[in-house]
């Protein structure tokens, strides 16, 4: 994750925490790299001092940092601290180190479908957690997943929505992302968990894609083909199109839960791991004999043969490179499952 230095407006101290370096601003406030007297490292954010003057929004904003205590596990960054009744509200949570999906795939280019499916297991594993804690994350997309060394984090909870309370902004104003946010909330209409599906499917879409599937645009325009266009998944490997196509559906009730996403992906990579995704399963295609005279019938083995063997030759390094290949998504993909499955076995907490 990026930091940059604080700057002369930026508090040098918030609470009991000393701010180092700023990680971000958004549309709630700056994200600052912080640590306690312990030296625990938290990302503290500082809601912008127009919402702190909204009594309104402190009192969602109080509602929304209770359900986020209620998370356990789930693999998010926990919430450490909070201030609601401070001239500028702020809360910390665990800092998570690692680059982001979205910095992820534009540095290194897009994942393979067997660390797709490793990763999008985990992050809808973690999603349990939060919908059964009350809480929709409403804003899930690339940048909000952090690849930690134990495996993938959501973070940024600052615009969720628990269970029961009124949204962050009226009605028929849509928060998240556009390209990766729910038709739903496009609308205006009641977010439920089946919305972060969406957008999961739309971020991992991303993520063997290197772009959102409904494309580039302005705001308007990105939210018009949310609604009303098919998400364009050419170029998803075969293994996991189908099931993001479901996630992507327009009426939330097509699309599957969080439980039965986590368990097909969770499906899909040990397949893929193995070698035994649609690719990896279709035959070869026999190369083309060169035409040349026919031999009279009785007639013995034709001069050259040795030169006739050559084809045969060329099937066999095309089976060897592509075991070659297989073995080494394996080795990959194994080592991401073992990395997850250690995160899982320490209930999805990261490093502090």
């Amino acid at each position: 994750m990026a930091m940059m230095r604080l700057r002369r407006e930026d508090p040098r101290v918030v609470g009991t925490f000393k701010l180092h370096r700023r990680l971000g601003a958004g549309g709630m406030g700056v994200v600052y790299l912080g640590s306690d007297r312990r030296g625990q490292r938290v990302a503290l954010k500082v809601i912008r001092p127009d919402l702190a003057e909204d009594q309104e929004f402190r009192s969602r904003f109080a509602r929304e940092v209770s359900a986020a205590r209620r998370i356990r596990g789930g693999c998010t960054a926990r919430l450490v601290a909070a201030d609601l009744d401070a001239t500028r509200p702020w809360f910390a949570t665990q800092y998570v180190p690692g680059p982001s999906l979205h910095d992820k795939v534009a540095e290194s280019g897009p994942l393979s479908a067997a660390e797709t499916a490793a990763v999008g297991a985990a992050l809808a594993e973690g999603l349990v957690a939060v919908h059964e804690a009350g809480v929709v994350h409403r804003d899930l997309k690339p940048s909000n997943i952090l690849l930690s060394p134990k495996g993938p984090r959501i973070i940024d909870f600052g615009i969720a929505w628990s269970t029961g309370a009124s949204t962050l902004t009226h009605v028929g104003t849509a928060v998240g992302s556009p390209g990766f946010l729910a038709p739903e909330q496009v609308r205006g209409q009641p977010v439920t968990p089946a919305s972060d599906v969406f957008s999961l499917g739309a971020t991992l879409a991303y993520a063997t894609l290197g772009d959102s599937p409904f494309g580039q645009g302005s705001s308007e325009v990105m939210l018009y083909r949310v609604v009303h266009e098919e998400p364009q998944l050419r170029g998803v490997p075969a293994a996991l199109a189908p099931l993001l196509r479901a996630c992507l559906a327009k009426s939330p009730q097509e699309r599957p839960s969080t439980l039965q996403l986590s368990l097909r992906l969770k499906e899909i990579a040990a397949r893929e791991a193995r070698g035994l995704g649609p690719s990896a399963s279709r035959p070869a295609a026999a190369p083309a004999r060169p035409p040349g005279p026919r031999r009279p019938a009785g007639a013995g083995p034709a001069r050259g043969g040795a030169r006739q063997q050559r084809p045969r030759s060329g099937a066999r390094r095309a089976a060897d490179r592509r075991l070659l290949r297989q073995r080494l998504i394996v080795f990959v993909t194994v080592t991401l499952l073992v990395a997850l499955g250690i995160a899982a076995a320490q209930g999805c907490q990261g490093p502090v």
